[in-house]
């Protein structure tokens, strides 16, 4: 049996792909197969694929597009191996992924069913470096969450303190992944945590403290899709919100904070303004709202469209301060 099956979804990213696929066929763990699932592309998908003669490259087609989850959900259909790790058509792997996490999976008991990795965004230029670098200070002034284990981790999925990125960063035993039932075709947000959270209802999941895939920031869903994709989420786990939140988590008010960032990022800055009144906003969170806002600010470039943004967002983040 192949020891890992690498499945990558993809629509309409020819110029990215190539990519993706050379870092994974790269890995230092060389018994692998690379199941790439053409989700009906139209542009020149095919003839990336065409011209990989690799036998461990093996395309699936869909004769059209049917979405990024259910594409993950072909692929892990396909699968060989005795392990499964998704990999997102935009985004690239170290080298030595795979070879961290399987050690550290080989290090623990079989309650132990997966294992993820961190990952960083692309942030080129001045501004992204600057944006990184605001953020990794402003995140000593937070707990640390847990990140490894089972019935802790469930609690800090479900407040978003925790965000494996599963479609990228995710290696998990198929047979868990099938038991599990795949990605949820229903969500175009949280379909990361969601999954793994399933996961966790068969075993563990451990970390591996290093980033080790480079992800491209791309576009975002909107804020409406956001908002009903949190509404299904938060409805799927409505009694495990309830007992983690008796615990202590922010669940309600970390999608508070999503949906607010997102409503910023298109300029809708009373409707998001309306949301971070009701969210936690810690220090950790702050670059993200003041990136978000920016991004709305340039859409709506007028100067007092521009003060009235910035007011709005920080008079509810004043008081915040001042309540702690």
């Amino acid at each position: 049996m192949t020891r890992v099956s690498v499945i990558i979804p993809t629509y309409n990213r020819a110029a990215t792909l190539p990519s993706a696929i050379d870092s994974a066929l790269e890995q230092t763990v060389d018994d692998i197969d690379v199941v790439v699932v053409d989700d009906g592309s139209t542009d020149d998908t095919e003839a990336v694929l065409a011209a990989y003669e690799d036998p461990r490259v093996r395309p699936v087609v869909h004769a059209t597009n049917r979405g990024a989850n259910v594409a993950r959900n072909t692929g892990l259909e396909h699968a060989r191996g005795e392990y499964v790790a998704f990999l997102d058509s935009d985004d690239e792997w170290h080298p030595e992924k795979l070879e961290r996490q399987l050690a550290v999976l080989e290090e623990r008991s079989s309650d132990w069913v997966g294992v993820y990795c961190d990952s960083a965004y692309d942030l080129s230029g001045a501004s992204g470096r600057l944006r990184s670098a605001a953020a990794a200070v402003l995140a000593r002034g937070d707990d640390e969450p847990t990140r490894e284990g089972n019935e802790d981790l469930i609690g800090e999925l479900l407040a978003d303190n925790v965000q494996p990125g599963a479609g990228s960063t995710l290696l998990v035993r198929t047979a868990v992944a099938r038991a599990a039932g795949g990605f949820d075709p229903d969500l175009d947000r949280f379909q990361d945590p969601e999954f793994c959270l399933r996961v966790l209802e068969h075993g563990s999941l451990a970390y591996v403290d290093e980033v080790l895939v480079r992800r491209a920031e791309t576009g975002h869903p909107s804020a409406a899709v956001v908002a009903n994709a949190s509404e299904q989420y938060r409805s799927a786990y409505e009694a495990e919100i309830d007992r983690f939140e008796d615990e202590g988590y922010d669940i309600h008010s970390s999608h508070e904070l999503v949906l607010a960032k997102r409503y910023f990022a298109e300029g809708r800055f009373l409707r998001g303004a309306w949301h971070v009144r009701a969210a936690t906003v810690s220090p950790r969170a702050y670059p993200g709202v003041c990136w978000a806002v920016g991004t709305g600010v340039r859409r709506r470039s007028r100067p007092i469209v521009a003060a009235l943004a910035v007011l709005l967002v920080a008079i509810p983040l004043r008081r915040r301060v001042r309540s702690r």
